[in-house]
């Protein structure tokens, strides 16, 4: 049964799609099944999986709305490593017909229920706010991971955030909890960038990974080769702290159903 994580910060530019298909991808080179659902009308993650998105014949849209069976909106993602569900600018239309349905936080809960058992992760890209769609995401998931850029403004917007996710448990999804803070955009020269990711450690000791996803020109312009950095340059840096964070995705994996 797979572990379904929502790749979430309302704050945009933190390295949320980034994080989703990188992730992704190397949880995929360590053997495992994986699934990734492109929840953002932007559809940056279909893209960076290799995906033209601008010539889908189904997407999360329709996925959500119930006009397509999940199965037939899943593609395999050749390029990245990993199975996808597209999305595009007519996911804005979703969310907006969502708001008048009974049950609109639960739809896409359903849809993943009858694909679970086919992959050992599922992992969802959220939109860089908190609406409808980003509710549907963390409902249907077990864990929220939240990229933190290393900068001046890292926690603005943090705890509302945090404060988001317990509501959800309080409300619709109590078994949600924070899968992991993930420190991104890490520049050690950068004095203020260190400052952050220190600060970050010591309020969230329990839940930050261990794994920082550095600064790096080719994590940057994998994203126009469309691949993930582990196809486009599997020994850059920023390949080498995605492959770290799976590895850590995977440990604590293991440590819960321990």
């Amino acid at each position: 049964m797979a572990r379904i994580i929502a790749v979430s910060n309302q704050k945009g530019g933190v390295g949320k799609t980034t994080t989703a298909v990188n992730l992704g991808a190397s949880l995929a080179a360590g053997d495992q099944r994986v699934l990734l659902v492109d929840l953002d009308p932007q559809g940056n993650a279909s893209t960076g999986s290799g995906v033209d998105k601008n010539n889908l014949t189904a997407t999360s849209c329709e996925v959500l709305l119930g006009e397509v069976s999940i199965s037939d909106a899943i593609i395999d993602a050749e390029a990245a490593g990993y199975h996808l569900i597209p999305a595009n600018s007519d996911l804005t239309a979703a969310e907006v017909r969502l708001m008048q349905e009974l049950g609109r936080e639960t739809k896409l809960r359903a849809a993943l229920e009858t694909v679970q058992d086919r992959y050992d992760f599922i992992l969802i890209d959220c939109p860089p706010t908190i609406n409808m769609l980003t509710l549907n995401a963390m409902t249907a998931a077990d864990g929220v991971l939240v990229p933190v850029q290393c900068e001046f403004y890292a926690l603005e917007g943090l705890s509302s955030l945090l404060e988001t996710i317990r509501q959800v448990r309080n409300s619709v999804n109590h078994k949600l909890e924070i899968e992991g803070l993930l420190r991104t955009m890490y520049d050690p020269r950068n004095r203020l960038s260190t400052d952050v990711s220190t600060q970050l450690a010591e309020h969230f000791a329990d839940t930050i990974y261990s794994a920082i996803i550095p600064r790096n020109v080719r994590l940057a312009e994998a994203p126009s080769f469309g691949v993930p950095v582990l196809k486009h340059a599997p020994r850059s840096r920023g390949s080498m702290a995605y492959l770290a964070l799976a590895s850590e995705v995977m440990q604590r994996r293991q440590a819960v159903a321990a």
